[in-house]
C-alpha cells in the first residue's frame, strides 16, 4: 500500500509561484521505481495529468504546462514536489498526487487511470 499526502495549496496572485509537496509512505513505495504524478481538476472538468517522475529519472509534462511546472524529488523525505511558476487562473483547480508501482502503462504515464493510489488533494486559487 501507499500512502499520499498534499500540501502547500493555497490562494496565489497570478504570475506568483507556488510549491506543492505530497509526501509517500508506504511499502509498497520505492523513491526509484514507484511512478508519482500529479493532477489537478477544476470545477466542472475533468483530472488531467500535468506531470510525472517514472523510475525516480524520467520526467513527463502536459505540454501546456511544460515551461511553467517542474516536478522533482527528494529521497531523502520521500518527497515529490510540483513547482508552479508563473501562474494563471487556468491553473486554479484541486492538485493531486498519485502513485503506482507498476512500470509500464497502456495510455501514458499521465493518465489518471494508470495511477492506484491517490492523495485526498490540495487547492490551489489562482486570482
Amino acid at each position: 500500500h501507499v500512502q499520499l499526502v498534499e500540501s502547500g495549496g493555497g490562494s496565489v496572485q497570478a504570475g506568483g509561484s507556488l510549491r506543492l509537496s505530497c509526501a509517500a509512505s508506504g511499502d509498497a513505495y520505492s523513491s526509484t521505481s514507484t511512478r508519482v504524478g500529479w493532477f489537478r481538476q477544476a470545477p466542472g472538468k475533468e483530472r488531467e495529468g500535468v506531470a510525472a517522475i517514472v523510475n525516480g529519472r524520467k520526467y513527463y509534462y502536459d505540454p501546456s504546462v511544460k515551461d511553467r511546472l517542474t516536478i522533482s524529488r527528494d529521497d531523502a523525505k520521500n518527497t515529490v514536489y510540483l513547482e508552479m511558476h508563473s501562474v494563471k487562473p487556468e491553473d486554479t483547480g484541486m492538485y493531486y498526487c498519485a502513485a503506482d508501482p507498476k512500470g509500464y502503462w497502456t495510455r501514458g504515464p499521465l493518465a489518471a487511470g494508470e495511477y492506484e493510489y491517490w492523495g485526498q488533494g490540495t487547492q490551489v486559487t489562482v486570482s
